[in-house]
Order: C-alpha cells, then structure tokens, then sequence
C-alpha cells in the first residue's frame, strides 16, 4: 500500500490551491471539439471549492516556445470551464510563472 496523500487528506478550507491540469483541448479554429480533459478535472476542482479552498487552476495549451501565440490562448477553455461550472472564472494571461491561470469563484 501506497502511503500517499490524496485530495481526501488534505484541508484545504480558508486556502489558495493551486491546482495544475490537463487542459491541453483539442481545437479547431479557436473551438474546443472534445472537452473530455475539462470534463474529468471538474470532480477534483469541486471537491476543492466545496471544501472552503480558493482554487487557482493552471495549464497551457501546445508548446508555444516561451511566446505568445494567440492560437494557444486558454480563452475557450475558460469560456468552456465557466460554462460547466456555471460560476464565475477569471483568466489571467502572461503570469511570471504559468503562460496563463484561472481564478475559480463559488
């Protein structure tokens, strides 16, 4: 047996987390033709919210090589995530660290 934490271990109420995810989606012509990858993060973004945390998700679209490339741009994921979460989703571009983040709100 394995002794490692899962997101059932942890509290995360009344903290920021910083969740990284798969949101590599395909796309054609800025539109996400399979939102799988989105789908299967919802459950653990979820459970964060619902357990008191203020989730920051971050991921990347292709490999733009340390440039912008608006074709690469998070934003329909965002839209997608909104959507499915049906709240408030903020994205932010061109942080120190992560091409692009969101900001889930409850």
């Amino acid at each position: 047996m394995l002794n490692k934490k899962t997101i059932d271990d942890i509290n995360v109420s009344g903290l920021r987390v910083l969740c990284r995810c798969d949101f590599n989606v395909p796309l054609d012509n800025g539109v996400i033709t399979d939102d799988t990858r989105i789908v299967s993060s919802l459950p653990t973004i979820k459970k964060l919210i619902a357990d008191g945390g203020k989730v920051i998700l971050c991921s990347h679209l292709g490999k733009p090589k340390g440039s912008v490339v608006p074709e690469l741009s998070l934003a329909p994921v965002a839209k997608r995530l909104s959507e499915k979460r049906k709240h408030l989703l903020h994205l932010y571009k061109k942080l120190s660290l992560f091409q692009s983040s969101f900001i889930m709100q409850d």
